[in-house]
């Protein structure tokens, strides 16, 4: 037990760091949107392309990744996905220098592709590293990995593209023609550093996990269960509760999306600075960490993964409810209090959809990771919703999101088994 113990180290360890890079690249989305809304002369709905030119790379490259996966591994398939995203993180190169918007979404589609092999691997790599029942603890660990990375990355970037945002805006609201464009130029420009030393990070990372020689691990030993689970199962579509599964992350990551992409625009139209409110998503991520922690101690000690989902829903319908209800400051507590609602909850749905899917594993890991495609519809819906209305009214959204995730901790996750 002790040599098998030993062995998960090194993996876990390596996945750590590639959760790290997810929560860098993810997380920049939040400060991405106000600045580039400014840069490129943008309304709500406009903005929030950025989510979805982002997510929907989940639902578009999922498939396509599974493929790629059966053919080279976990290894050599997450190596190949930090590649890609070093190449997604230098077209913002010549879209800050045309201040092209559509260059910059295709930067963050091109990046999203490689995070999409990437996390096609590694969740379901970190699912059946260990015993099913400890999964949801394993992602939390991991988790942690990831939010710390979102909150380095908000606060490097806000210093770099929001340092002096109050002068900036001044001076735009002054000029017009010409001169207005040489100001947003300028101010585009700002993306290009970071994103270059994200590139070549990235592309380090990739030629790292190469040489890791990172186990691999047959999914029909270590994850189908008893080899009667699967008689009869042509299909992956032949498992009710992971199609629920795949809604499941859908509903799970839009209301995810939604509460930490659009908090820096919240946060201005209850009357904050841009500069202050682009830092917000910092302490979402904060209460996203203490959730992942405390999943760590309780999950599956005292806690189990369901019950977790249950809690987590819960708190989420309640504190959406507060923000709808209440103003400014009060109402941005509840929207990072939604942040802590939903800290448990990949941890839990995952484990609890790809259960017992034997060789089906890629294919249905596949599916969930297109399920991810909820953080690139859901905003887009708020933001629309906000242009015809006001930014506190459309996160009315959330409320049949956190039902279904409800319903999926209830009953859904069980639906077709036995």
């Amino acid at each position: 037990m002790s040599t098998q113990q030993k062995s998960y180290v090194v993996p876990m360890i390596i996945i750590g760091a590639l959760f790290f890079i997810f929560g860098f690249v993810t997380w920049l989305n939040s400060v991405l949107i106000p600045f580039l809304q400014q840069a490129c002369e943008l309304t709500d709905f406009q903005a929030y392309l950025v989510t979805f030119a982002f997510y929907i790379s989940y639902f578009v490259m999922a498939i396509p990744s599974s493929m790629i996966l059966k053919n080279t591994g976990y290894a050599k398939g997450m190596s190949i996905g930090l590649g890609v995203m070093a190449v997604g993180s230098l077209v913002f190169i010549p879209g800050a220098m045309l201040r092209s918007y559509p260059v910059f979404l295709f930067g963050l589609f091109v990046q999203a592709t490689g995070m999409t092999l990437l996390q096609t691997a590694s969740n379901p790599y970190i699912t059946i590293l260990g015993p099913i029942e400890s999964a949801a603890k394993r992602i939390s660990i991991v988790g942690i990995c990831n939010k710390i990375a979102g909150m380095i990355g908000i606060l490097i970037l806000v210093e770099l593209l929001f340092s002096d945002t109050k002068a900036v805006s001044e001076r735009i609201s002054t000029l017009s023609g010409e001169a207005l464009n040489a100001e947003l130029d300028a101010l585009a420009a700002r993306v290009i550093v970071p994103y270059v030393i994200m590139a070549i990070v990235l592309g380090g990372l990739a030629l790292m996990i190469i040489k890791a020689h990172l186990p691999e691990i047959n999914q029909e030993d270590d994850a189908a269960g008893p080899s009667d689970e699967i008689k009869g199962k042509s299909s992956v579509f032949d498992f009710p509760h992971l199609i629920l599964g795949v809604i499941c992350i859908f509903a799970y990551v839009g209301v995810e999306v939604l509460a930490i992409d659009t908090i820096g625009l919240y946060g201005q139209f209850m009357g904050f600075d841009l500069n202050v409110a682009s830092k917000f998503g910092i302490y979402s991520l904060i209460a996203l960490t203490i959730g992942y922690l405390l999943g760590i101690v309780v999950i599956p000690k005292y806690l189990k993964q369901r019950n977790a989902l249950v809690i987590s829903a819960t708190l989420g319908f309640v504190f959406a409810i507060g923000a709808l209800l209440t103003q400014g400051t009060v109402s941005i507590v509840f929207i990072i209090l939604l942040s802590f609602a939903h800290s448990l909850m990949w941890p839990s749905i995952w484990p609890l959809a790809i259960d017992r899917l034997g060789r089906f594993t890629k294919t249905g890991s596949a599916l969930l990771i297109m399920g991810i495609c909820g953080g690139a519809l859901l905003p887009l819906v708020y933001g629309a919703l906000a242009d015809s209305s006001d930014r506190q009214s459309a996160y009315w959204i959330l409320l049949p999101c956190y039902l279904y995730i409800l319903y999926f901790a209830i009953k859904g996750y069980k639906v077709g088994r036995a």
